[in-house]
């Protein structure tokens, strides 16, 4: 086992590897830009080296920086969290070139569910079902335009590289095809620096479900339910469940079984997401694949009450997994909302919930300084539940305890999002958001509480 692991991010992902490695009798080094020294992370890891100034391209981008840090602080591994380096394969590629173990998949496994395009030809040659589109990369407009008119539209142009909704546009017509392919192609370029791209079918609202995989690197490979993850944003995701309302016991089977497929095609070990849509009628397709842990793995951590950061390090380190499906078992639902702040400004006043059933991920408090330089989210509320009206319940109630003062939050709103008969009914897809968002702003405007629905 590692005796000394640097983590290679900031705000609640550090600190829940850090919590992890203590457990683990394993030390941590933090790395941290100027505008993070006073955070929770720097105070708790067993050392912290500031690596340059707030702008992220100037510290927690900086490969050969942190990887100087590394073997400066004698750290045996890397865990990159999520977002920043974590899916960056020239990053662990020199992580393999200097003996530090990355605690993750390989630089090629990465590189080759990175390019998204390259991830769906190796699905349809191992028979997982993929949405149609094309094989190859887009060559022109025009290439685009006689594939659109082939499959029909709507359609989606989409980027090979990167991820977070950046570098893809629908088109209901010829006529918005040229715009969004141009578009979404400059966007991918100053993203991602590849501006490759490939198109689909757009599944017009569809149900977005995402299986956790954990795999060791003897090729034992396991799903661990799922994650409806359809109300989003932006492609951005807001709430995240599980179990999914949509699927039957056979349909999570069958879905299950085949994102376990599809994880060894890509000769995967780690954690990992494989990722689907669901359209209408119940058929589902691959989208992509995440090969990093994910912003709501504390879902799937409640419902079948495994640590996916311990097991993360286990299997880097060269352990074998210690379960098998059969070991499996959901007999909870769990759901997670995000708390994303809204302005920057320093936090006065702070309280999160607690209590039976209630899980908070977050490293802010009171006289925290929240910046603009990183993503908004600044907690995450994870509620648990023999049953899904008693997760709503109990999310409901620990949304009311929250308080967040000195910067604006959309915890309120989130609040009156449980009460939207779409989501109470649990058969909302993607959808969501654009349906309602007007409505429930209208309701937080207005003031309305649970006592007016």
């Amino acid at each position: 086992m590692f005796k000394r692991i640097l983590i290679a991010n900031r705000g609640e992902i550090a600190l829940r590897i850090i919590r992890c490695c203590r457990e683990m009798d394993i030390e941590t080094v933090v790395v941290y830009s100027e505008a993070d020294k006073d955070t929770l992370p720097v105070m708790t890891a067993t050392h912290a080296v500031c690596i340059g100034p707030a702008k992220a391209s100037e510290s927690y981008l900086r490969q050969d920086v942190i990887i100087e840090t590394a073997l400066l602080m004698q750290c045996d591994a890397i865990h990159p969290g999520y977002g920043f380096l974590s899916e960056n394969a020239e990053f662990v590629r020199k992580c393999e070139e200097n003996h530090i173990t990355f605690i993750g998949p390989s630089a090629d496994i990465i590189a080759g569910m990175g390019d998204k395009q390259a991830a769906r030809k190796l699905m349809m040659e191992h028979r997982v079902p993929v949405v149609p589109g094309s094989a190859e990369l887009l060559q022109s407009e025009e290439e685009a335009e006689a594939l659109a008119e082939e499959i029909g539209y709507p359609v989606l142009i989409k980027a090979c590289a990167g991820g977070g909704g950046k570098g893809m546009r629908k088109a209901f017509s010829k006529e918005e095809l040229k715009n969004a392919y141009r578009t979404a192609k400059a966007e991918a370029k100053a993203a991602f620096g590849n501006d490759d791209m490939y198109l689909e079918k757009l599944i017009v609202n569809p149900h977005h479900i995402e299986f956790q995989i954990l795999a060791d690197k003897a090729g034992n490979t396991i799903y661990l339910g799922e994650r409806d993850c359809s109300i989003q944003r932006n492609n951005q995701k807001l709430l995240e469940e599980s179990p999914s309302n949509i699927l039957s016991d056979e349909r999570r089977k069958e879905m299950g079984d085949v994102a376990v497929r599809a994880a060894k095609a890509a000769g995967y070990y780690s954690a990992g997401t494989i990722e689907f849509v669901v359209d209408e009628e119940g058929q589902f397709y691959f989208i992509e694949m995440n090969t990093r842990i994910q912003v709501e793995h504390p879902v799937t951590e409640e419902i079948t009450g495994i640590d996916l950061v311990r097991e993360q390090i286990r299997i880097a380190a060269g352990m074998k997994l210690n379960l098998t499906q059969d070991d499996i078992c959901i007999r909870r639902h769990a759901i997670e909302c995000r708390i994303n702040a809204q302005s920057p400004g320093t936090i006065s006043f702070l309280h999160f919930p607690s209590g039976y059933g209630v899980r908070v991920e977050s490293a802010i408090y009171s006289g925290y300084q929240v910046t603009p330089h990183y993503d908004s989210m600044i907690a995450k509320v994870i509620v648990t539940g023999k049953t899904r009206l008693e997760a709503i319940r109990r999310l409901r109630r620990a949304l009311e305890e929250i308080i967040i003062e000195g910067v604006k939050t959309n915890y309120e709103f989130m609040h009156l999002l449980t009460f939207h008969p779409a989501f109470i009914k649990g058969n909302y897809n993607t959808g969501f958001w654009e349906a309602n968002h007007e409505t429930i702003q209208k309701w937080l405007e207005e003031g309305r509480n649970e006592y007016d629905h």
